[in-house]
């Protein structure tokens, strides 16, 4: 367990599954088409992998899914309970990852992002993000997995 600003995170425990959950749901985080359960199982059962939970006062009050392929970092399911957004908590959750990954020797962290989600844009720009000049593609190598096909 690491202490971050005000928060403490550990990595996601069985009990704190549904919670995390609730909270992904309230911050407008889950899909239809994802099952975020699924995501969290997923994750937690890669050594490449980690769902880290901050709380406050004993109370989950943020957190992220990160990971990495050997070569650059990712972010996924980066959340901030809406009743402590605009406190600085999201900073505390993107340095913990940041050293997450830092401590597996990642040096280079990329997260994507729905264009029109300007708010999340100025976030991690005021934390030093940068846009690159890329192009993202996606092949479902499982077309059932697509949203929308049933």
């Amino acid at each position: 367990m690491t202490t971050t600003g005000e928060l403490e995170f550990s990595p996601l425990e069985d009990a704190d599954v549904e919670a995390v959950i609730s909270l992904w749901d309230a911050c407008g985080l889950t899909r239809p088409h994802n099952n975020p359960a699924a995501d969290l199982a997923f994750a937690r059962d890669k050594p490449a992998s980690a769902v880290l939970v901050g709380k406050a006062a004993g109370e989950i009050a943020a957190a992220v899914m990160v990971g990495h392929d050997g070569h650059r970092g990712t972010v996924y399911y980066v959340a901030v309970d809406p009743a402590h957004q605009n406190g600085g908590l999201g900073r505390y959750v993107m340095e913990e990852a940041e050293e997450w990954l830092r401590s597996r020797g990642v040096w280079k962290l990329n997260l994507m992002m729905r264009a029109e989600n300007e708010k999340v844009r100025g976030f991690y720009e005021r934390l030093g993000y940068e846009v690159e000049d890329r192009i993202v593609m996606t092949r479902w190598i499982d077309p059932s997995k697509r949203p929308g096909s049933a």
